[in-house]
């Protein structure tokens, strides 16, 4: 399974980014610790601020720490927005050669944070942490 292309009606620097990080790992702005078997990472992004698009390839969950809504673009085309609550949980699982890619925006106005631990006993293998263009 691969990447397909962006949908046409992104912008041209959407496009642009899509295309640049098919095998970006970095699932979240800083990464906090990392053992053997885990990565735990925060997203904290403030009203407006975005997350490049990144390839999640390990089993992972994430908890949402604040209030608020996101946007994210998605690797089919789709554009979803979510509305998240303090405590608020999801856990994904993906079998060898499953991913998800996508960016994440914050177009609410409080900051939104997350905790996301990926598991390193997954299926795939952990993707390279490259340094992430800035957004």
């Amino acid at each position: 399974m691969d990447v397909s292309a962006p949908a046409a009606d992104w912008s041209p620097q959407l496009r642009e980014e899509f295309a640049a990080n098919r095998q970006n790992g970095r699932v979240g702005t800083r990464l906090l610790a990392q053992t053997d078997r885990v990565r735990v990472w925060e997203s904290r992004l403030g009203p407006g601020e975005r997350i490049a698009f990144h390839r999640h390839v390990l089993n992972y969950a994430w908890t949402a720490m604040s209030a608020g809504t996101s946007r994210s673009h998605a690797e089919d085309g789709s554009v979803r927005e979510r509305t998240y609550r303090p405590g608020d949980t999801a856990y994904y699982q993906y079998g060898p050669g499953e991913f998800r890619f996508h960016d994440l925006e914050n177009v609410g106005t409080t900051e939104l944070l997350f905790a996301i631990v990926e598991s390193l006993d997954s299926p795939n293998p952990a993707l390279p942490l490259s340094r992430q263009s800035p957004v």
